[in-house]
């Protein structure tokens, strides 16, 4: 491929997109040889690099692939005194994140009741693009956005350990909700405790193998027993959040002064880039407030089926966030803003959750020391878009994707047209992408999970 001759290797699995022009940084991408970057993320690289107080490298995972404004698989950290932060780096679907829950549950067990208890997931957590989920009123949707979890704690829907193995223990500092608009908080109202749609999940998973039976046991994983992932994040109000603030931003700058439009940017110690901050941190507690609630809903339902459920949360962890972390640039400890755009903080002996497709394998490995240097502790968030939306169509029908799913005894429930887009076909090889991210020293291997039931949203 032309635009990827200019990648030079530093070590195995590990490429730098030279300096040119007016990028500050060199791009530092965790490939394959075999892997092909499309040319629209490599451009993404460039444009980042170009951002005022950015340090060290652009960054690229595995996983990569074009999004908005910053490449999906993408990091970022910027001087906090000197840098900036952007809304259409973060993403529209702020704290977009995975969270596993561990069960007793047998995989023989739950196949002679799987099309039953996948039915009451589809029933009990709403999905698709409307609402239905916990009606609040104003004041109390003010509260879940100040508290995240702990306002799911507060009112029986979740325990302490919960919120103990999740990032930022499930409430992010620094949300006040005056920094967020009527229309975003109005569009909240009614979307706590719901999938929402594209490609959001709720899986059945089967522990298949297992890597580091040490780690595995921490974390909770037992060989054929079941695990239940979700994947969603703040519904329409992160994405009104982000709309608001790409429009006050670009009002304020103008478009004209940003390497691409699609990443405006505020200086992070400016009055905008503080509200905007601010809002970001309220849509963040959102997000894991609702993974919360529709992990406690399923522990419920399961309940009913089998009396002697035990459960235990793996992890909880967000892929879009633009958040403040201490590393060494230089052989300087230094304050920065660090972006997460589509990836997963990696740090040393916590879990990374990685999900494949609907009809692929998923990973749970464990975060590294390496990571801190190598990539501001970031790692893959899972195995990246290969192919557009449209290409999906062209290749695939909803007959031919439920006669793929069937082959390999995989339940699927609330199939629509769109459910073509999230096929195995559409994304890369998940196995390669984790061969790559550990090769690399962004991760190491815990457990493979297998799919046994999907519900897409």
């Amino acid at each position: 491929m032309e635009h990827m001759k200019k990648l030079k290797k530093i070590e195995e699995n590990v490429y730098e997109l030279p300096k040119e022009g007016d990028m500050l940084v060199p791009g530092r991408l965790f490939i394959s040889e075999k892997m092909v970057v499309d040319e629209g993320a490599l451009n993404q690289i460039r444009n980042v690099a170009k951002l005022p107080g950015i340090v060290k490298y652009s960054i690229g995972l595995p996983d990569m692939h074009s999004g908005y404004g910053m490449c999906i698989g993408g990091v970022a950290a910027f001087d906090f005194d000197k840098g900036i932060i952007s809304p259409g780096a973060t993403g529209f679907d702020i704290n977009c994140g995975m969270r596993v829950l561990a069960t007793n549950i047998s995989e023989k067990e739950f196949m002679k009741k799987r099309k039953e208890i996948l039915h009451d997931i589809k029933r009990t957590i709403p999905s698709g693009v409307g609402r239905g989920g916990e009606r609040l009123d104003k004041e109390t949707i003010k509260q879940v956005l100040i508290k995240g979890s702990e306002w799911a704690l507060e009112n029986k829907m979740a325990l302490k350990q919960d919120l103990q193995r999740t990032e930022e223990n499930g409430r992010i500092k620094g949300a006040y909700v005056k920094d967020v608009s009527e229309r975003a908080i109005s569009r909240g109202l009614s979307q706590l405790g719901t999938l929402g749609a594209g490609n959001h999940f709720i899986d059945v998973v089967v522990v298949e193998e297992i890597f580091d039976e040490k780690v595995a046991k921490e974390f909770g994983l037992i060989k054929g027993n079941i695990c239940i992932m979700i994947h969603c994040g703040s519904r329409g109000l992160g994405h009104q959040i982000a709309s608001d603030y790409i429009r006050l931003i670009e009002e304020k700058y103008g478009a004209e002064t940003f390497p691409d439009r699609e990443l405006g940017y505020a200086p992070i110690n400016s009055e905008l880039g503080k509200k905007y901050f601010s809002a970001m941190n309220c849509a963040i507690n959102f997000a894991f407030c609702n993974r919360q609630i529709i992990m406690h809903k399923i522990r419920q339902l399961l309940k009913r089926y089998y009396p002697d459920l035990k459960s235990n949360l793996v992890y909880d962890i967000t892929h879009n966030i633009s958040k403040i972390e201490k590393y060494k640039v230089n052989g300087k400890q230094k304050k920065l803003m660090v972006v997460r755009k589509g990836a997963t903080r990696c740090i040393d002996k916590k879990p990374v959750l990685i999900p494949g497709s609907m009809s692929t394998p998923s990973f749970i490995l464990v975060g590294t020391k390496e990571a801190e240097e190598k990539s501001f502790a970031s790692s893959a968030h899972g195995a990246g878009r290969a192919h557009s939306r449209k290409w999906s169509h062209r290749q695939l029908n909803m007959k031919e994707l439920k006669k793929l799913l069937d082959k390999k005894d995989i339940l699927l429930e609330g199939s629509n047209k769109a459910t073509i887009e999230e096929s195995e076909f559409s994304y890369k090889d998940v196995e390669e992408v984790i061969n790559v991210t550990v090769d690399a020293g962004l991760g190491k291997k815990v457990a493979k999970l297998k799919p046994i039931a999907v519900m897409i949203g």
